[in-house]
Protein backbone atom coordinates (compact mmCIF):
# COMPACT_ATOMS: atom_id res chain seq x y z
CA UNK A 1 0.00 0.00 0.00
CA UNK A 2 1.39 3.38 -1.08
CA UNK A 3 1.76 5.84 1.41
CA UNK A 4 2.51 9.28 2.24
CA UNK A 5 5.77 8.30 3.95
CA UNK A 6 6.92 6.78 0.52
CA UNK A 7 5.75 9.29 -1.36
CA UNK A 8 8.46 11.57 0.32
CA UNK A 9 11.04 9.30 0.51
CA UNK A 10 10.56 9.55 -3.41
CA UNK A 11 10.03 13.30 -3.28
CA UNK A 12 13.19 13.52 -1.58
CA UNK A 13 15.73 10.94 -3.46
CA UNK A 14 14.45 12.69 -6.91
CA UNK A 15 15.56 16.50 -5.42
CA UNK A 16 18.75 15.25 -4.27
CA UNK A 17 19.42 14.07 -7.68
CA UNK A 18 18.43 17.30 -9.41
CA UNK A 19 21.16 20.04 -10.00
CA UNK A 20 19.95 23.30 -7.99
CA UNK A 21 18.14 25.80 -10.65
CA UNK A 22 17.50 28.78 -11.40
CA UNK A 23 13.63 28.39 -11.67
CA UNK A 24 11.23 26.44 -9.31
CA UNK A 25 10.82 22.85 -11.01
CA UNK A 26 7.61 21.19 -10.86
CA UNK A 27 7.22 17.88 -9.56
CA UNK A 28 5.20 15.14 -11.07
CA UNK A 29 3.84 11.98 -10.08
CA UNK A 30 3.43 8.43 -12.57
CA UNK A 31 1.81 5.33 -11.93
CA UNK A 32 2.14 2.68 -14.05
CA UNK A 33 -0.64 -0.58 -14.41
CA UNK A 34 -0.20 -4.26 -14.66
CA UNK A 35 -2.60 -7.21 -14.67
CA UNK A 36 -5.07 -5.00 -17.10
CA UNK A 37 -6.04 -5.80 -20.70
CA UNK A 38 -6.38 -2.01 -22.48
CA UNK A 39 -8.31 -3.66 -24.93
CA UNK A 40 -11.19 -4.87 -22.85
CA UNK A 41 -11.10 -2.75 -20.01
CA UNK A 42 -12.82 0.84 -19.98
CA UNK A 43 -9.66 3.15 -19.10
CA UNK A 44 -10.84 6.35 -20.05
CA UNK A 45 -9.41 8.16 -17.48
CA UNK A 46 -10.55 11.58 -16.83
CA UNK A 47 -9.97 12.88 -13.26
CA UNK A 48 -9.91 16.23 -11.36
CA UNK A 49 -8.09 15.67 -8.18
CA UNK A 50 -8.73 18.23 -5.58
CA UNK A 51 -5.27 18.76 -4.08
CA UNK A 52 -5.22 19.47 -0.30
CA UNK A 53 -1.85 21.84 -0.71
CA UNK A 54 -2.43 24.42 -3.54
CA UNK A 55 0.28 24.66 -5.59
CA UNK A 56 1.98 27.96 -5.93
CA UNK A 57 0.67 28.58 -9.24
CA UNK A 58 -3.01 27.86 -9.40
CA UNK A 59 -5.11 26.60 -11.88
CA UNK A 60 -7.46 29.08 -13.90
CA UNK A 61 -10.66 28.74 -14.24
CA UNK A 62 -13.17 30.28 -16.58
CA UNK A 63 -17.04 30.86 -16.33
CA UNK A 64 -19.74 30.39 -18.59
CA UNK A 65 -22.16 32.58 -16.91
CA UNK A 66 -24.78 35.53 -17.51
CA UNK A 67 -27.18 37.61 -14.32
CA UNK A 68 -26.61 36.99 -10.92
CA UNK A 69 -24.16 33.98 -11.42
CA UNK A 70 -21.74 35.80 -13.31
CA UNK A 71 -22.02 38.63 -11.09
CA UNK A 72 -21.56 36.22 -8.50
CA UNK A 73 -18.12 34.94 -10.82
CA UNK A 74 -16.42 37.96 -11.32
CA UNK A 75 -16.80 39.04 -7.48
CA UNK A 76 -15.23 35.94 -7.20
CA UNK A 77 -12.47 36.73 -9.37
CA UNK A 78 -12.58 34.24 -12.17
CA UNK A 79 -10.10 34.33 -14.33
CA UNK A 80 -12.80 34.77 -16.94
CA UNK A 81 -16.62 35.03 -16.98
CA UNK A 82 -18.11 33.75 -20.77
CA UNK A 83 -21.71 35.03 -21.47
CA UNK A 84 -23.98 33.56 -23.79
CA UNK A 85 -23.17 35.86 -26.44
CA UNK A 86 -19.51 35.77 -26.17
CA UNK A 87 -19.83 31.93 -26.75
CA UNK A 88 -21.39 32.59 -29.78
CA UNK A 89 -18.44 34.78 -30.94
CA UNK A 90 -15.82 32.18 -29.55
CA UNK A 91 -17.49 29.04 -31.27
CA UNK A 92 -17.68 30.75 -34.25
CA UNK A 93 -13.50 31.71 -34.33
CA UNK A 94 -11.95 27.92 -34.14
CA UNK A 95 -8.72 30.18 -33.25
CA UNK A 96 -10.18 31.70 -30.54
CA UNK A 97 -11.78 28.81 -29.21
CA UNK A 98 -8.89 26.52 -29.50
CA UNK A 99 -7.04 29.18 -27.41
CA UNK A 100 -9.55 29.62 -24.63
CA UNK A 101 -8.69 25.73 -24.04
CA UNK A 102 -5.30 26.33 -23.83
CA UNK A 103 -5.50 28.76 -21.88
CA UNK A 104 -8.12 27.74 -18.90
CA UNK A 105 -7.27 24.73 -16.59
CA UNK A 106 -11.53 24.11 -15.59
CA UNK A 107 -14.33 25.57 -17.08
CA UNK A 108 -17.58 25.79 -15.01
CA UNK A 109 -21.17 26.95 -16.53
CA UNK A 110 -24.39 27.70 -15.47
CA UNK A 111 -26.86 24.48 -16.12
CA UNK A 112 -28.79 26.62 -18.73
CA UNK A 113 -25.64 26.97 -21.50
CA UNK A 114 -24.55 23.20 -20.52
CA UNK A 115 -26.44 22.32 -24.20
CA UNK A 116 -25.39 25.03 -26.04
CA UNK A 117 -21.59 24.77 -24.54
CA UNK A 118 -21.82 21.07 -25.72
CA UNK A 119 -23.23 21.63 -29.50
CA UNK A 120 -20.59 24.69 -29.82
CA UNK A 121 -17.33 23.84 -28.44
CA UNK A 122 -18.06 20.50 -27.85
CA UNK A 123 -15.59 19.57 -30.24
CA UNK A 124 -12.58 21.61 -29.06
CA UNK A 125 -13.31 20.67 -25.51
CA UNK A 126 -14.36 17.38 -25.29
CA UNK A 127 -11.54 15.82 -26.59
CA UNK A 128 -9.15 17.93 -24.14
CA UNK A 129 -11.46 16.45 -21.27
CA UNK A 130 -12.41 20.19 -20.58
CA UNK A 131 -15.97 20.23 -20.71
CA UNK A 132 -17.51 22.63 -17.97
CA UNK A 133 -18.96 21.26 -14.29
CA UNK A 134 -22.64 22.30 -14.02
CA UNK A 135 -23.20 25.63 -12.27
CA UNK A 136 -26.82 25.09 -10.56
CA UNK A 137 -28.73 28.42 -9.95
CA UNK A 138 -27.77 28.44 -6.77
CA UNK A 139 -24.45 27.38 -6.33
CA UNK A 140 -22.12 28.64 -4.12
CA UNK A 141 -19.52 29.95 -6.92
CA UNK A 142 -16.69 31.78 -5.15
CA UNK A 143 -16.06 28.38 -2.97
CA UNK A 144 -16.35 26.22 -6.22
CA UNK A 145 -14.02 28.13 -8.09
CA UNK A 146 -11.19 28.71 -5.14
CA UNK A 147 -11.82 24.65 -4.88
CA UNK A 148 -11.05 24.37 -8.66
CA UNK A 149 -7.76 26.57 -8.36
CA UNK A 150 -6.86 23.71 -6.25
CA UNK A 151 -7.33 20.69 -8.32
CA UNK A 152 -5.01 19.29 -10.87
CA UNK A 153 -6.31 16.86 -13.59
CA UNK A 154 -5.05 12.98 -14.37
CA UNK A 155 -5.57 12.10 -18.05
CA UNK A 156 -5.85 9.34 -20.43
CA UNK A 157 -7.73 6.61 -22.34
CA UNK A 158 -6.46 3.04 -23.29
CA UNK A 159 -2.86 3.65 -21.26
CA UNK A 160 -0.93 1.66 -18.68
CA UNK A 161 0.67 5.18 -17.22
CA UNK A 162 -0.76 7.88 -15.75
CA UNK A 163 0.90 11.18 -14.84
CA UNK A 164 0.21 14.60 -13.02
CA UNK A 165 1.70 17.77 -11.16
CA UNK A 166 1.78 17.44 -7.91
CA UNK A 167 3.57 20.03 -6.51
CA UNK A 168 6.32 22.35 -7.03
CA UNK A 169 10.44 22.42 -5.72
CA UNK A 170 9.83 24.94 -3.55
CA UNK A 171 7.30 23.20 -1.59
CA UNK A 172 7.97 21.05 1.57
CA UNK A 173 8.50 17.51 0.57
CA UNK A 174 5.72 16.40 2.89
CA UNK A 175 2.88 18.64 1.61
CA UNK A 176 4.00 17.10 -2.12
CA UNK A 177 3.63 13.84 -1.19
CA UNK A 178 0.43 13.89 0.26
CA UNK A 179 -0.83 15.82 -3.30
CA UNK A 180 0.58 12.58 -4.17
CA UNK A 181 -1.41 10.25 -2.24
CA UNK A 182 -4.66 12.17 -3.05
CA UNK A 183 -4.08 11.32 -7.34
CA UNK A 184 -2.99 7.82 -6.34
CA UNK A 185 -6.38 7.64 -4.28
CA UNK A 186 -8.45 9.03 -7.34
CA UNK A 187 -6.60 6.93 -9.88
CA UNK A 188 -6.99 3.64 -6.91
CA UNK A 189 -11.13 3.98 -7.42
CA UNK A 190 -10.75 3.90 -11.29
CA UNK A 191 -9.13 0.58 -11.61
CA UNK A 192 -10.91 -3.30 -10.93
CA UNK A 193 -8.57 -4.35 -8.39
CA UNK A 194 -7.03 -0.33 -7.04
CA UNK A 195 -3.42 -0.48 -5.81
CA UNK A 196 -3.50 -4.06 -6.73
CA UNK A 197 -3.62 -3.03 -10.31
CA UNK A 198 -0.59 -0.78 -9.82
CA UNK A 199 2.62 -1.31 -10.60
CA UNK A 200 4.80 1.09 -9.78
CA UNK A 201 5.37 4.61 -9.19
CA UNK A 202 7.88 7.34 -10.25
CA UNK A 203 8.22 10.98 -8.51
CA UNK A 204 10.88 13.73 -10.49
CA UNK A 205 11.57 17.21 -11.23
CA UNK A 206 10.78 18.41 -14.31
CA UNK A 207 14.29 17.96 -14.86
CA UNK A 208 15.68 15.42 -12.24
CA UNK A 209 16.35 11.91 -12.42
CA UNK A 210 12.98 9.80 -11.52
CA UNK A 211 12.93 8.23 -8.46
CA UNK A 212 10.53 4.71 -8.67
CA UNK A 213 8.99 2.47 -6.31
CA UNK A 214 7.20 -0.73 -6.86
CA UNK A 215 4.06 -1.19 -5.51
CA UNK A 216 5.19 -4.30 -4.02
CA UNK A 217 7.54 -2.69 -2.22
CA UNK A 218 5.85 -0.02 -0.51
CA UNK A 219 4.86 -0.16 2.98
Amino acid sequence: MITANNLTELVGKTRSSSAKKKFSQSVELFVTLKDIDAKKVDLNVNEVVFLPNPLPKVAKVAVFAGGDLALKAERAKADKVISSDELDKIAANKRQARKLARDYDFFLAETSLMAKIGKSLGQILGPRGKMPSPLPPNAPVDSMIARYRTATRVRGRQQLSFGTKIGEESMPDTKIAENGLAVVGALEKKLPRGQGNMKSVLVKLSMSKPAKMLVTEAK
